[in-house]
């Protein structure tokens, strides 16, 4: 599996309290997409899921999986930084 770090990591907000938390490579952004997602199970956060699994797999660079995951952060308005 590979494990390729983003360019520059993207900060979300992790919980109802406003706590933010910064997410650096596919595979945590994997683990958040599936344990902690609070936002809507849309169309977007599946491919997120995607786009990660494909990018820890060797399929994609981390470059797809971090776009992805922007869009669907984005979407569920939990993005701080990118």
């Amino acid at each position: 599996m590979a494990n390729e770090k983003f360019d520059q990591p993207v900060t979300i907000i992790a919980d109802p309290a406003g706590g933010q938390e910064t997410i650096g490579d596919a595979a945590a952004c994997l683990d958040f997409l599936l344990r902690r997602w609070r936002g809507k199970r849309s169309e977007k956060h599946r491919a997120a899921i995607q786009a990660c699994a494909d990018t820890n797999s060797g399929r994609r660079p981390a470059s797809f999986a971090r776009k992805a995951f922007i869009v669907a952060a984005r979407e569920a308005a939990i993005l701080v930084t990118s």
